[in-house]
């Protein structure tokens, strides 16, 4: 067993605090992975707080990991050590199944082993995340990464990234399409890049006036203030594909009707309370409301490499572990452009 250090929930309501656990040694195929960096998802601090009342403790977040290959067990043949890999929000699936068969193991059908509070396949053996120094995965859930990458920029790729470049490409995105993003965060502000690079037209759609800039910067062609109605209305049937990254409750009716015939809204947020959408936001124009989650392994390394191609990372702020609550009371009130990064090297320190 390896030793690993790391900063765990032992409850919904108490700070993170250090913690000290057992990793298993690599086995025939397994990678050991030195942690570098690991992202903070939103995700994390719905769970740490049991805010979907699923959550084990104690319990170590984090599933946007990146870091070098440490260690390969005997049959390993895709990694060697000292490689920069990645790791996404998953560890294992049951590989059989119609889903995991067309490499779309985020929706497998049997068991899927996330990457913290979740289990191994054995169904018993509970999965720890990123907030680490290292990890264990089977090689072919784990990611390549190019070798010179700015590492702590790519962390959240393996969860914001993917989960927008998913749908756009789902959705067969390209030149000559006007897209539009609700909402210019973590997950926001990734669906802008890749939608613009992927040679959409894009209307970012936001509550807050003072992001206008980062949007232009970021890549999107328009800017519209939500709170304003007359502005929102004069959108008129205008995206084919409108990308909604809010978690936040708000009226999913209201941008729907903003989509052209055939349009999609696509739902990558999880608001708490169920939204209410009248029939009549869909029925004219065929619209459609879907959701999308994550990707799987090969369309994540297409995502990657995608990435790497177009110069794409994450706008990060890098943190030390220790101020991970702080992170996380920040999030709550937007104030991170656009993503946190925990610097796992502070783990050694605390």
């Amino acid at each position: 067993m390896t030793d690993t250090r790391a900063y765990a929930a032992f409850d919904a309501t108490s700070p993170l605090r250090p913690f000290s656990f057992s990793r298993r040694e690599p086995g025939q195929h397994d990678v050991l992975i030195e942690i570098l960096f690991c992202g903070v998802c939103h995700s994390d601090l719905h769970q740490v707080r049991n805010e979907w009342a699923s959550s084990s403790y104690p319990m170590v977040p984090g599933h946007e990991i990146v870091g070098r290959v440490a260690k390969v067990g005997p049959k390993v043949t895709r990694f060697a050590v000292g490689d920069s890999v990645g790791v996404g929000c998953f560890v294992d699936s049951c590989r059989t199944c119609p889903s995991c068969l067309k490499g779309q193991e985020q929706y497998c059908e049997v068991h899927i082993a996330f990457t913290y509070n979740g289990t191994e396949m054995d169904g018993k053996t509970r999965t720890q995340g990123g907030y680490s120094s290292q990890i264990v995965v089977d090689e072919n859930y784990v990611l390549r990464i190019a070798k010179e990458a700015p590492l702590d920029r790519v962390a959240p790729l393996l969860c914001a990234g993917i989960t927008t470049y998913s749908p756009l490409r789902h959705w067969k995105v390209t030149k000559g399409q006007k897209v539009a993003v609700l909402g210019l965060g973590g997950l926001g502000h990734m669906a802008v890049k890749y939608a613009a690079a992927l040679g959409a037209e894009v209307t970012l759609l936001s509550s807050s006036a003072s992001k206008k800039a980062d949007a232009a910067r970021l890549g999107a062609h328009d800017f519209v203030v939500t709170s304003d109605e007359a502005t929102l209305g004069k959108l008129g049937r205008r995206f084919n594909v409108l990308i909604d990254t809010v978690s936040a409750p708000h009226d999913i009716a209201r941008y729907a009707e903003t989509l052209a015939t055939d349009g999609v809204m696509v739902l990558l947020g999880v608001p708490e309370k169920p939204a209410l959408l009248p029939a009549f936001a869909l029925l004219p124009r065929r619209r459609s409301i879907a959701g999308s989650l994550i990707g799987g392994i090969k369309e994540t390394q297409e995502m990657l490499d995608f990435s790497a191609a177009h110069g794409i990372t994450a706008d990060v702020e890098t943190i030390p572990v220790r101020d991970i609550d702080k992170a996380y009371a920040r999030m709550l009130k937007g104030d991170v452009r656009y993503r946190f990064v925990i610097d796992t090297a502070s783990l050694k320190r605390d």
